[in-house]
């Protein structure tokens, strides 16, 4: 797993503190879902979305990467 060091405002770092306490969750955790929300995936994460894609509709390959790739493109427009 990968460290990443980011500056935030003291009010900032509070607030996000306490959004992880509330929800039970460490603020790594808070930050990973935020960016599964965003549509921000790793490659190997994409491939497996376009195989479940695929799977489930029996789509050809090409297909079923415009598929996902518009899921992606939904997910990052309504943030």
């Amino acid at each position: 797993m990968s460290r990443l060091t980011i500056t935030l405002s003291e009010a900032r770092y509070r607030a996000l503190k306490e959004a992880a306490v509330q929800r039970d969750k460490t603020i790594g955790q808070l930050i990973d879902e935020s960016l599964d929300f965003y549509g921000i995936k790793s490659r190997e994460d994409a491939r497996d979305l376009v195989r479940r894609a695929r799977e489930r509709s029996r789509l050809p390959d090409d297909q079923a990467l415009a598929m996902a790739q518009e899921h992606v493109r939904a997910v990052r427009r309504k943030a």
